[in-house]
């Protein structure tokens, strides 16, 4: 054991970050050089699909995406670990700012860790088409 987290530590480390709204706490998560893709490819929250690069760029992220939701939990249904990747099987569930509505995602989310203890990828597969909306 050399006490360094792997991908799934770093993914659950992640996680209750952001459950706790620890913005410092999740961005020191992050290798340098990281890399968020939520979700990949071009979206409204990344308009040319090539990620939020940077310790800069994944602030930025989580001010603009992250921050302004009213609470946000993981539901992790399966989880697969493979070499330093690993990916994860489940749901998202934002309370967006006003408490009325709940966006329900479905998908599965994968974190690369740099080998040293931090993540140099995470990367979530999910289609807005899929987004559910509930109101609460």
């Amino acid at each position: 054991m050399t006490g360094i987290p792997n991908a799934r530590e770093l993914g659950i480390r992640s996680r209750a970050a952001v459950e706790a709204g620890d913005r410092e706490g999740w961005l020191d998560i992050f290798a340098p050089d990281a890399v968020v893709e939520d979700p990949i490819g071009p979206s409204p929250f990344d308009p040319g699909g090539t990620g939020h690069r940077g310790r800069e760029a994944i602030a930025r992220f989580y001010d603009t995406v992250i921050s302004p939701s009213e609470r946000i939990t993981f539901e992790v249904e399966s989880s697969y670990l493979c070499g330093d990747e690993v990916a994860d099987v489940g749901i998202i569930r934002t309370t967006l700012a006003g408490g009325t509505h709940m966006a329900v995602v479905r998908g599965v989310y994968t974190y690369r860790s740099d080998g040293a203890g931090k993540l140099a990828a995470l990367r979530a597969f999910w289609e807005f088409d899929g987004l559910e909306m509930v109101e609460l």
